[in-house]
């Protein structure tokens, strides 16, 4: 089994940061660490951030120039410093990787971000 936990979320101001860090661990195969959706309360899930297998990264239009995703493949770890947060922002987000062999996709737990005064 594969086991991804998230962390790094919580409670911020508008115009604030926060990183989210998400962990693999617990599978024999090869993972790809592939990106980053988020989903509002009523909202459909969208996806927010990607990164190809050659490092070359894709944004939201929504979040483009405040977001950036990261990698540590040697660490199976896959961050999101999110900069400039602004109220839309409010989701639960969630890391998406998959197994090399088959494309079979891999979920975190989610962790909320709150953007509020």
């Amino acid at each position: 089994q594969v086991h991804l936990v998230e962390s790094g979320g919580g409670l911020v101001q508008p115009g604030g940061s926060l990183r989210l860090s998400c962990a693999a661990s617990g599978s024999s195969f090869s993972i790809t660490l592939k990106g980053w959706y988020r989903q509002a309360p009523g909202k459909q899930r969208e996806l927010v951030a990607a990164i190809t297998s050659g490092g070359s990264t894709n944004y939201a239009d929504s979040v483009k120039g405040r977001f950036t995703i990261s990698r540590d493949n040697a660490k199976k770890t896959m961050y999101l410093q999110m900069n400039s947060l602004k109220p839309e922002d409010t989701a639960v987000y969630y890391c998406n990787i998959q197994r090399v062999i088959d494309r079979y996709d891999y979920w975190g737990q989610g962790t909320q971000v709150t953007v509020s005064s």
